[in-house]
């Protein structure tokens, strides 16, 4: 009778869509045979092949869904360049409690010192643990959510944008935005709001500017930050931007001393500054892409 069976467990993994642990049976079996294992050791041991399987590929999915413009890590930011930021907070943020808490994450500083890559690495270490992360800019948004206004299906995009665990709105407040538009990245922050969603949001304006970013309206940018700041995690980041100090350091090492003349005889001025391309200055402008 055990023929019969042995061969039903290979069909039985197949016909489940268990595929990992239907090609390590063999030799699972094999293993168990030899080491004596217990039945459910051996179960055990054949399954977390096939769960491990399932949770890379569930990470794979999560990231391509975020739809990120780069890879950022925590571990490659540089805590020493922003000494306003405490480690420790972001530490906490990279559990992702704040998300099954519903709570908001809101990164303000002057440009390039670091919102984005913060934001995108939180976004992934959500991804991580298999739920939805959602990467967008503040002007994508507002225009996706503009043509499906259009085309009369708001209602339909709203629910997307609510479904992901996390949404990282990026750049809010750098471009300005109609009153409509305005109106629609109110409609997503009422929505996450009501549903408890969490939003990671990168902005230059301070909430005193915040009026500018909804279109001039007062009334509508305070509602906004009402429900933003409810729940909220603030990090004001108050250093000097990564890509300006690349440049400043670039250019420092571009200047080079050339000779007084060459073999030719033609004459150049001692100490005549000859200006070339470093590589100083071609790390600073591949820092400037990846800010």
């Amino acid at each position: 009778m055990s023929i019969p069976f042995e061969a039903k467990a290979a069909a039985g993994l197949e016909h489940l869509g268990l595929k990992v642990a239907h090609q390590h049976l063999d030799q699972t079996a094999q293993q168990a045979a030899a080491g004596d294992w217990s039945y459910t050791h051996f179960l055990g041991y054949l399954l977390d092949g096939e769960l491990e399987e399932r949770r890379r590929r569930s990470i794979e999915l999560s990231l391509q869904f975020a739809r990120f413009p780069y890879q950022k890590r925590l571990e490659d930011f540089d805590y020493a360049a922003q000494p306003s930021i405490d480690r420790r907070l972001i530490d906490e943020l990279a559990t992702t409690r704040f998300c099954s808490e519903g709570r908001n994450v809101v990164l303000l500083g002057p440009p390039g010192v670091g919102k984005t890559h913060l934001a995108i690495a939180l976004g992934a270490c959500v991804c991580q643990l298999g739920q939805r992360a959602y990467f967008t800019t503040a002007i994508e948004l507002a225009r996706r959510l503009t043509k499906a206004t259009r085309e009369h299906r708001l209602h339909r995009e709203m629910k997307n944008l609510v479904r992901p665990s996390v949404l990282i709105i990026d750049e809010v407040g750098y471009l300005s935005l109609d009153t409509t538009q305005a109106s629609l990245l109110f409609q997503v922050i009422a929505e996450r709001y009501e549903k408890q969603q969490a939003i990671i949001l990168t902005s230059n304006k301070a909430f005193s500017e915040w009026a500018g970013v909804f279109a001039g309206d007062a009334v509508m940018a305070s509602a906004a930050l009402d429900r933003l700041l409810h729940r909220a995690t603030v990090i004001n980041i108050r250093g000097e931007s990564y890509r300006l100090k690349a440049r400043q350091r670039a250019g420092s090492e571009r200047i080079e001393l050339t000779p007084a003349s060459d073999a030719d005889g033609a004459t150049q001025t001692q100490g005549q500054p000859k200006r070339s391309r470093s590589r100083a200055a071609a790390q600073a402008e591949q820092e400037e892409v990846n800010a």
